[in-house]
């Protein structure tokens, strides 16, 4: 026979086992929702400490502001990017798009000036020419994602398809503007915003691009979380029949998203041109595989739903870190991207597996 005290003892036992239990349960439960973005931040951490304890000069603030200022291009191009990935689209056209808009804008500064010298009486045309190039070097990308979007919502092409055929008029204009040559004429905003620096005394220097980079992800943050456009991205990724069957128009949020990627990556392109002084009808061919690969790392699927700005912002850091860490250790080039792209590799396969041990443990 058992006493009182002893079956309190016993009762009370139980009770702090099925406790544990259901915490235990709790926390996987929680780990198995929350790996997709835990195995990025997590990465970022291995990455830091990594170079932290490799290189002498990894964490000095100068080559910290730098990490920041080389990812800011990128970070423009990623925003529009991830609106394409959370549709479960693809966009290939973003790199070309991006050269193409630099070299018209910088084409069509001369132009510009010509056309405000005429209206303008004294000061103002210089400014006046170079917002006539740049605007009209955005609507030349808005009008590209707008084609891609109509191919690939109306004509039903893939997105892969569609954007791969724009890829190439975006190169064939690209090159036509440039004739093959290097322009040098560039609108002074562009050169401001993408070349010149906030403040004067060093490491406290802060370029104006990191300022344009963090704003375009602040954002795309704010209309993915807070608007309906951005629940109605989410849902068109999840399950796009039933985004439908309540009563979204799918197609248009599909081709507002591949005009968004297109005109992020036109003005990425734009501010490319001011941070190295000129425009050119190629060399930013990485473009494309840096920017997915920086939303990839950072935890955003590819099959569309799942992910988001906050994501991207961790895959850049990554991304960044990863460069400029195996440009510090001084590895050879042909090293560096080999290495680079087996980091891609296992974000893909830690994406993948990430989202089958969420469904299992939803199951």
């Amino acid at each position: 026979m058992l006493t009182g005290s002893k079956k309190e003892t016993i009762t009370m036992s139980e009770t702090l086992t099925a406790t544990q239990s259901e915490t235990r349960g709790d926390l996987a439960n929680w780990l198995r929702q929350r790996a997709r973005d835990l195995a990025p931040f997590l990465t970022l951490m291995v990455l830091l400490i990594f170079f932290s304890v490799t290189t002498d000069s990894f964490l000095r603030l100068v080559n910290l502001r730098n990490i920041l200022a080389q990812v800011s291009t990128l970070a423009v191009v990623s925003t529009g990017i991830t609106f394409v990935l959370l549709c479960g689209e693809i966009d290939l056209s973003i790199a070309a798009v991006a050269t193409m808009t630099g070299v018209v804008a910088a084409a069509l500064f001369g132009e510009g000036l010509r056309i405000s010298e005429s209206l303008y009486i004294g000061g103002g045309w210089e400014f006046a020419g170079g917002l006539f190039a740049v605007l009209v070097g955005g609507v030349f990308a808005a009008a590209l994602g707008l084609l891609n979007g109509w191919s690939t919502t109306r004509i039903g092409l893939p997105s892969f398809m569609a954007t791969l055929a724009v890829m190439q008029i975006a190169t064939g204009l690209g090159q036509y503007f440039t004739k093959g040559q290097i322009v040098y004429t560039l609108a002074p905003m562009l050169s401001f915003l993408g070349g010149e620096y906030i403040g004067e005394a060093e490491p406290f220097r802060l370029p104006v691009v990191i300022l344009v980079g963090a704003s375009a992800l602040i954002i795309g943050h704010f209309v993915l979380t807070y608007t309906k456009f951005g629940r109605y991205v989410y849902m068109t990724g999840s399950n796009r029949e039933a985004a439908r069957l309540s009563g979204i128009n799918t197609q248009r949020i599909v081709a507002a998203c591949l005009t968004i990627s297109a005109f992020s990556a036109g003005v990425a392109g734009m501010l490319n041109t001011g941070r190295l002084g000129s425009a050119q009808g190629y060399g930013l061919e990485d473009m494309l595989l840096d920017s997915i690969s920086a939303v990839v790392l950072g935890g955003t699927s590819l099959f569309g739903g799942e992910g988001g700005v906050k994501n991207t912002l961790v895959g850049l850091l990554i991304f960044g870190v990863l460069s400029n860490g195996l440009n510090q250790l001084q590895l050879d080039i042909y090293v560096r991207l080999w290495v680079r792209g087996i980091i891609l590799l296992i974000a893909l396969i830690i994406n993948i597996y990430a989202l089958r041990l969420r469904d299992r443990g939803a199951q």
